[in-house]
Parts: C-alpha cells; sequence; structure tokens
C-alpha cells in the first residue's frame, strides 16, 4: 500500500489493511515479525512490543468506533510505552491500596509528565487520589507501613 494517510474506520485492523503502518521499537516491519526471523536472529523480544504510534492509531480506532474508555486507555498505553519497565512496576504499586500518601501520588504523576510527557497518565494517577481518600485507600503519612518508592 502506498503511503496514503491513515483512516481510523477504513484502516482497521491495522494488521492487515495497513501493515505499512505497523513497526516494532526497533522499526522492523510488520511482515518481518516472524518466527523465522526470531529463529535467525532478526527479532527479539523487544520486538513483540507494541510502539507508541501503533497504540495512538488503535486508539483512534476506538474513539471512531465509539469506544471512548478503550480509546483512552489505549492513548495512555501509549504514554506508556515510553516509560521502563521498572518504573511501569512501582507506579502499580503505588497505586494499590494503602501504598501511598496523596504527595506520593502527586509525585509519581509530576514525574509521568515531566520524565515522559505522559499527561493523561499523569491526570489518571491525581483521578485516583478523591476516589482514594473517599474509600480510605491512602497510606497515612507518618504511618509505619512500607510506601512504594520515587
Amino acid at each position: 500500500m502506498t503511503a496514503e494517510a491513515f483512516d481510523p474506520e477504513r484502516d482497521y485492523p491495522l494488521g492487515t489493511r495497513r501493515p505499512d503502518l505497523v513497526a516494532t521499537p526497533g522499526g522492523t516491519p510488520l511482515a518481518e515479525v516472524t518466527l523465522d526471523g526470531l529463529r535467525e536472529g532478526r527479532v527479539d523480544a523487544a520486538d513483540l512490543r507494541a510502539t507508541p504510534e501503533t497504540l495512538l492509531r488503535q486508539a483512534a480506532v476506538a474513539h471512531a468506533a465509539g469506544r471512548a474508555p478503550l480509546a483512552d486507555n489505549l492513548a495512555r498505553a501509549a504514554e506508556l510505552a515510553r516509560v521502563p519497565d521498572d518504573e511501569i512496576l512501582e507506579i502499580y504499586t503505588a497505586l494499590r491500596p494503602h501504598r501511598s500518601t496523596e504527595d506520593d501520588l502527586l509525585r509519581w504523576a509530576a514525574r509521568l509528565e515531566d520524565a515522559y510527557g505522559a499527561h493523561q497518565t499523569a491526570a489518571f494517577v491525581r483521578g485516583a487520589i478523591p476516589v482514594y481518600s473517599k474509600r480510605k485507600l491512602l497510606l497515612e503519612p507518618d504511618r509505619g507501613r512500607e510506601r512504594a518508592s520515587l
């Protein structure tokens, strides 16, 4: 297919209708992500990750189909694709009940924005604060429990 503009209604599923728009984080085209490519060392585990660009296109498809919550989740996933795995795990831990204070979560949100430009994900973390507060899921300051690191 030529370099036509992406159309989220016409081009779904991307892997079938627009494989020219799907590549690995290292730039390997989708057509080369095969078992033979894996066996021959042309593809590795890092190549099996979705790129932020592909996730944003999938978000556009979901939005065009009227599936706004799915589109929002995919847009946040696109942001998080740039965040190292160990930090993703730390953020996940910070969002577990009784692991973080309000200030801890605000610091995580600021880090997501400042270090990764992950504004939607930062808003999601900030949005958890009133819910956690209402449900008494925040860690109380100065309580001796283990806290999620920053």
